[in-house]
């Protein structure tokens, strides 16, 4: 049976019952009113015609004149007509016979004593009647509210029941359905609803049987699926040459390939699920790792029986979070665990020791027969040997110039050698900035000279002591200054200024040259670059700046350029001052 058909017989079932109780009710209500009107009409009108008949012979004497002999005729006639009670018929036919014998002068008293008499019978009969009456009625009534009490109580059972039995009709599928969806919600894919009979909701029991039925078998095949993948980037995982370790949100080892638990020393199948807080405590090497929040410096790691290094990288697992619309669109993300990777890098450790070892080997074998050409180069421009002539002399400058350069290239490597192999030497010392300054400006004066450029010093009085190597960051000055001079024109100006900072000394060099575009600008320290230009400025190894932000990084300060196009450029350092 249909949930329509269901509740057309329930609410058709209440609206008979009230019409039932109505229906009594209203019957009960009309026979209370019938006693009522019974009692009203019949002997109240009889006390009436007697009340009449009794007052006219009150008022008046004997013999009655016509007119009241009328009068009391016509309530006679009347009372005759509304006899109610039984024995009343008989006292009105005597009061009759008696009303006639009132006419005959011998007969006047006795008839008018009989008249009075019947009038009273008359009058006890009715009054007898409407006690009678409404002892009926009053049994009526209370017969008729025990009926009306009845009714109402079989028809409050019968709605008190709907209203507690009819609800739960509706209510007690939904809660089930509300029960089993959450169950899915869930992922119980073996939940099931048994509803027996045709109706709506035993249909809709039977469709939500075959979704889940289907839901579980696309789970299983997805689960399958999923298993598969898992196991097979596990394996990839496991095959990879570099160490992997991941972690979940709650700082758990999910997983840790062969790699990583030889060089940890561990046992990957023990460490799964482990809080890696707890095996810290006991592993120094897992702590440097998960410590190493710069990962910009190799790990040193014994591996494969000897000193082999390791470069960090990690891993942030971002899970997208989308909002609820029809269209899914990414609202953000939340972190779902960390993957550590740590790539073996000694083969090109290796190499790169290989290649700086060779270049200071290089560099320091070509120091020396440099610097031999240079004093010969010097011998021969001594006019004491003898003189040459100028396409000559014009040769032997030239050769000047190459060996200087080529010299300067060669202390350049030198230097870098130093800084790769950690064998870089500072002599540490408390300096005044402007010593280091003037150092660096007795050392490219002849060069500003040469191209008339002016030299002008922006500095303050009794500035702080810093803590530097005054040979090496007056190097990093002279290599500021002369890319300055290289680099402005003829008859322009390069400042030099000293400034106090926050417990520090700023140092800056500024040329008002072409400037150097900002995609270059980031570059600008890297080793071997160089700005590309039109060729007639190139020169150099791409190294000095790079060396610089090494010595100046050696003695904890910062190093940067700041430049626009047009406008020149200003290169910057900033030292600590001395404690």
């Amino acid at each position: 049976m249909k949930i329509k058909t269901k509740l057309r017989l329930g609410f058709g079932f209440l609206f008979v019952v009230v019409l039932l109780f109505g229906s009594i009710s209203l019957y009960y209500m009309n026979q209370i009113s019938v006693s009522a009107k019974v009692i009203l009409k019949d002997n109240y009108e009889t006390l009436s015609y007697t009340r009449e008949m009794r007052s006219i012979l009150d008022q008046n004497d004997l013999p009655l004149t016509l007119e009241l002999q009328k009068k009391f005729t016509k309530q006679l006639s009347l009372e005759s007509k509304n006899v109610t009670e039984k024995g009343e018929g008989e006292a009105v036919r005597t009061l009759t016979k008696s009303f006639i014998e009132l006419n005959n002068p011998t007969q006047q008293k006795p008839a008018l004593a009989k008249i009075r008499s019947q009038l009273m019978i008359i009058d006890k009969l009715n009054m007898d009647g409407i006690v009678r009456k409404n002892e009926v009625a009053q049994k009526s009534v209370e017969k008729a509210s025990l009926y009306l009490i009845t009714a109402a109580s079989f028809c409050f059972l019968v709605l008190f029941s709907f209203i507690v039995n009819f609800p739960g009709f509706v209510a007690n599928p939904l809660r089930e359905f509300s029960e089993a969806i959450q169950e899915i919600g869930r992922k119980n894919y073996k939940q099931r609803l048994e509803f027996d009979g045709t109706d709506e909701f035993a249909e809709l029991a039977r469709s939500f049987n075959q979704m889940v039925e289907q839901l579980n078998k696309w789970e299983n095949s997805n689960l399958a699926k999923i298993q598969s993948e898992k196991l097979r980037i596990e394996a990839i995982i496991e095959q990879m040459q570099d160490a992997i370790i991941g972690l979940n949100e709650k700082q758990e080892i999910l997983f840790m390939n062969k790699v990583a638990a030889q060089i940890l020393n561990l046992d990957e199948n023990k460490v799964n699920g482990s809080n890696v807080k707890d095996l810290m405590k006991k592993n120094d090497l897992l702590a440097r790792i998960m410590n190493n929040e710069k990962n910009d410096q190799p790990i040193k790691i014994y591996a494969d029986q000897k000193e082999s290094y390791f470069q960090l990288q990690k891993r942030e697992i971002i899970v997208p979070i989308f909002e609820d619309q029809e269209l899914p669109v990414l609202q953000t993300g939340k972190t779902a665990g960390t993957v550590y990777i740590l790539n073996n890098i000694t083969q090109f450790k290796e190499l790169d020791e290989a290649k700086t070892n060779f270049i200071a080997t290089v560099s320091h074998e070509l120091k020396t027969p440099i610097s031999s050409i240079k004093m010969s180069l010097k011998l021969m421009d001594d006019e004491r040997i003898g003189l040459m002539n100028t396409e000559q002399k014009q040769l032997v400058e030239h050769i000047k110039d190459d060996c200087s350069r080529l010299l300067k290239i060669t202390s350049e490597l030198l230097d870098l050698a130093q800084v790769e192999t950690g064998n870089l030497q500072l002599n540490f010392v408390k300096a005044a900035p402007l010593e280091i300054v003037n150092y660096a400006l007795n050392a490219v004066r002849f060069q500003a000279e040469q191209k008339n450029i002016q030299l002008e010093l922006i500095s303050k009085e009794n500035l702080p002591l810093v803590n530097a190597d005054v040979e090496k960051t007056a190097w990093v000055l002279i290599n500021f200054l002369s890319n300055a001079l290289r680099y402005s024109s003829e008859k322009s100006k390069v400042q030099i200024e000293i400034q106090e900072k926050k417990q520090g000394i700023e140092f800056s060099v500024r040329d008002f040259g072409k400037g150097i575009d900002e995609q270059y600008q980031k570059r600008l320290f890297d080793r071997y670059f160089q700005v590309p230009t039109d060729g007639n400025n190139k020169s150099g190894s791409g190294l000095g700046l790079a060396i610089s932000k090494d010595f100046i990084e050696a003695e904890n300060g910062k190093i940067w350029v700041e430049s626009e196009i047009g406008e020149g450029s200003r290169f910057c350092f900033f030292l600590p001052v001395a404690e």
